[in-house]
C-alpha cells in the first residue's frame, strides 16, 4: 500500500475525521525524515484496511504544519477521529509506532 501525501488544508481535515490516522509531518531534505520513511511505508502496509497512514511535507503545506505546532521533523501524529491522541517528535521506531496504532484500534 501506497502512503498517500497530504497536500490541502480540505484534504488533511477530511483523512483525520474518522477511524485512526497516523500522519507523519516530514521535508524531504531532512534526513530522519528519510531513515523513518520505510518503517511508515512498512506500517500502512501493516494496518492496511484498519488505520490510515499519510505524509505532509512541511515545505509544501506550511499552514497546516504551523496549524498542528509542528516545529521539529519528523513528528508523527496519531489521531482519532480527527482528534490528536498521541505525537512523536524525532525518528520513531516500528515496534513504537505499530504498537501506539494498535491501542488506538483496541
Amino acid at each position: 500500500m501506497k502512503v498517500k501525501e497530504i497536500l490541502s488544508r480540505k484534504e488533511f481535515e477530511k483523512a483525520i475525521a474518522h477511524g485512526t490516522t497516523l500522519v507523519d509531518f516530514y521535508a524531504p531534505w531532512c534526513a530522519p525524515c528519510r531513515v523513518q520513511e520505510p518503517i511508515v511505508k512498512q506500517l500502512a502496509k501493516e494496518f492496511e484496511g484498519k488505520a490510515s497512514v499519510l505524509k505532509l511535507n512541511v515545505e509544501k503545506s506550511r499552514e497546516i504544519a504551523m496549524s498542528q505546532r509542528i516545529y521539529s521533523i519528523p513528528t508523527l501524529i496519531i489521531f482519532m477521529n480527527g482528534k490528536e491522541i498521541l505525537r512523536y517528535v524525532g525518528l520513531q521506531s516500528e515496534e513504537t509506532l505499530s504498537n501506539a496504532i494498535q491501542k488506538t484500534l483496541n
